[in-house]
């Protein structure tokens, strides 16, 4: 059995450094036409606050977070209790069930996990490296899918972890093959660094992106935490990416370097899934990996050690 877990949670802990998606600023007071959408944003802020490093918040904790003030923010906490977004313990929130349920609807019925997720899972078996899928959202990327673990709690792999792309292999894959127009946001933003390894300078990484399109994979050499490694190839046909697939790792940048062919061919299998067999070459890992690479031969023990069942 193979170890896919799933959270709501956002942000992420990288190198030591808790990162997550700024707040869109102070309370504000909106006419009362937009009642219903103001209430939808603090309710969205109040849920932001929990990341994978705040996975329990006390209330004054949430108005720190969310920017809110306290008479929204303890009314809106109610109100997502009530309806078990929200749990709580004594004075503490945590996110409730009924969000794991309703991302569980989305993720069965989303056409992109269908196809992806039996060839993310061999390659996971062919490889033994933990496999994500990844979506750009904004300036961000956004862990769609994953199978394996790090074995280190420390860093953000989860379902819905969410780094800056100019950080990630994923992140430069999507971007080598996307708008440019997201490319020059991220540019103007600055490429603030997670890591002393992290690319800050325009021209460095607008050189990176451009040798992404040339070998069609994206590499990440500890530019979004200490010692780790991965390779991320985009998920394309002719245009732009609409995801990336990676293989991540502590150390062994040459084995990632070879194991870049069998990440390439698990994306061009799922774009013929999506799009039909005319469209790619199908994935076909179960080719022996190089002799240097373990290949899992107990997957459920690997599971069973876990703490991480979601």
């Amino acid at each position: 059995m193979l170890k896919r877990g799933f959270t709501v949670h956002q942000g992420a802990v990288a190198g030591g450094r808790t990162w997550s998606a700024p707040p869109a600023g102070g309370d504000r007071t909106f006419p009362s036409s937009d009642s219903a959408s103001s209430l939808l944003k603090k309710a969205e802020r109040v849920l932001a606050a929990f990341d994978c490093a705040h996975p329990q918040l006390s209330l004054t904790e949430v108005i720190r977070r969310s920017g809110l003030s306290r008479s929204s923010t303890h009314r809106i906490l109610d109100q997502l209790v009530q309806l078990h977004w929200l749990d709580r313990e004594g004075r503490n929130y945590r996110l409730g069930i009924r969000l794991v349920e309703h991302g569980g609807r989305a993720a069965q019925h989303n056409r992109l996990l269908r196809a992806a997720v039996p060839r993310l899972d061999r390659l996971h078996e062919a490889t033994g490296k933990m496999v994500q899928l990844h979506v750009l959202d904004g300036m961000d990327v956004v862990c769609h899918d994953r199978v394996g673990t790090l074995d280190d709690h420390s860093v953000a792999t989860h379902i819905g972890a969410r780094l800056p792309a100019h950080c990630t292999a994923a992140g430069k894959a999507l971007l080598g093959f996307g708008d440019p127009a997201d490319v020059k946001r991220v540019l103007e933003a600055g490429l603030q660094p997670l890591t002393p390894h992290t690319v800050t300078r325009p021209f460095l990484f607008r050189t990176e992106l451009a040798l992404v399109r040339k070998e069609g994979v994206a590499f990440d050499w500890e530019g979004s935490c200490q010692g780790l490694v991965a390779a991320a190839a985009p998920l394309r046909g002719a245009g732009r990416a609409i995801a990336a697939v990676s293989l991540s790792s502590w150390g062994g940048h040459r084995t990632i370097e070879r194991l870049a062919p069998l990440l390439q061919s698990c994306v061009r299998s799922i774009w013929s899934e999506l799009y039909g067999l005319g469209r790619a070459a199908r994935f076909t890992p179960l080719e022996a990996p190089p002799a240097t690479v373990p290949v899992p031969m107990d997957s459920m023990n690997r599971w069973a050690r876990s703490n991480n069942w979601m």
